[in-house]
C-alpha cells in the first residue's frame, strides 16, 4: 500500500495535478516567451459540436502571431483556433479552415473577444469590445471533433503539443467560456459566465510550466 501511494505522488508530481476553481476576479499571466507555459482546459461535456460560442479577454503587447485559444483533436488540428496574426488581425480556424477578421488597434487596452459558429449555416460572428466586427462563412455543415485538447498560451501543431515559442502568448488571459451553441452576442453581459463547456467560475485545468494565477488587472 505504501509502494502505492508512493507511487502515485510522484504520478502527481510529474504529470502536473488537475485543479477546479471558481477563477472569477483572476487572470492566467504567462510571463516570458516559451515553448513550454500553458494551461490546458478540461471541458465540462465532451461531444462533437455543431456550434460554439466563445469568449475571452486578453492583454499582450506582442506585435508577432500568436495563439488565443487552441482546440485539437486527435485527427484534426486547428480543429478550433483562435490566433492573433498581427496587431488588429484575427483569424478563426475551423476544421483547420480559416477566416480573418481586421479591427483597429487599441494599445495598451485588452481585447475582450466573442466569437461564434454555426454549422448549419456556416456563419462566423466576431465581436470586439461588445461591438460587432462582421460575419463571414466557414466550414457549412461540419461538425467539431470530440474528446479534444484545450490549450491556453500555445498553438498546438499535433494533439497537445509540438509547441513553438515563437507562437506563443506572452501576457495575461482571463474570463474564458466555451458554449455549445451560439449565444446571442449583443446579450453576451447576461450569459457570460455561463458557458456549458468551458465556464469561468467553475473551471477545470491545469497549468504546465511558468504560468502564474494573479488577480485580473481589468474588469
Amino acid at each position: 500500500m505504501q509502494k502505492l501511494v508512493v507511487g502515485a505522488l510522484l504520478l502527481s508530481v510529474f504529470s502536473g495535478c488537475v485543479s477546479e476553481s471558481d477563477m472569477r476576479g483572476k487572470a492566467f499571466l504567462f510571463p516570458q516567451e516559451s515553448a513550454t507555459a500553458y494551461v490546458s482546459l478540461i471541458p465540462q461535456v465532451k461531444k462533437p459540436l455543431q456550434n460554439f460560442t466563445l469568449c475571452l479577454k486578453a492583454f499582450s503587447d506582442l506585435t508577432r502571431s500568436y495563439s488565443l485559444f487552441s482546440y485539437n483533436t486527435r485527427t484534426q488540428d486547428n480543429e478550433v483556433l483562435l490566433f492573433v496574426n498581427k496587431v488588429g488581425e484575427y483569424s478563426l480556424y475551423v476544421g483547420n479552415k480559416i477566416v480573418t477578421f481586421k479591427v483597429p488597434p487599441k494599445p495598451y487596452d485588452p481585447a475582450h473577444i466573442c466569437v461564434s459558429w454555426e454549422s448549419a449555416s456556416g456563419i462566423v460572428e466576431f465581436w470586439m469590445d461588445d461591438k460587432p466586427v462582421g460575419r463571414k462563412g466557414l466550414r457549412k455543415g461540419y461538425t467539431v471533433g470530440a474528446e479534444a485538447k484545450i490549450i491556453l498560451g500555445q498553438e498546438q501543431d499535433s494533439f497537445g503539443g509540438r509547441f513553438d515559442a515563437r507562437q506563443s502568448f506572452v501576457g495575461e488571459i482571463w474570463d474564458v467560456s466555451l458554449w455549445d451553441h451560439v449565444v446571442p452576442l449583443k446579450e453576451m453581459h447576461d450569459w457570460y459566465y455561463s458557458g456549458n463547456l468551458i465556464n469561468w467560475q467553475n473551471l477545470i485545468y491545469k497549468e504546465n510550466g511558468y504560468v502564474v494565477t494573479k488577480t485580473k488587472l481589468w474588469v
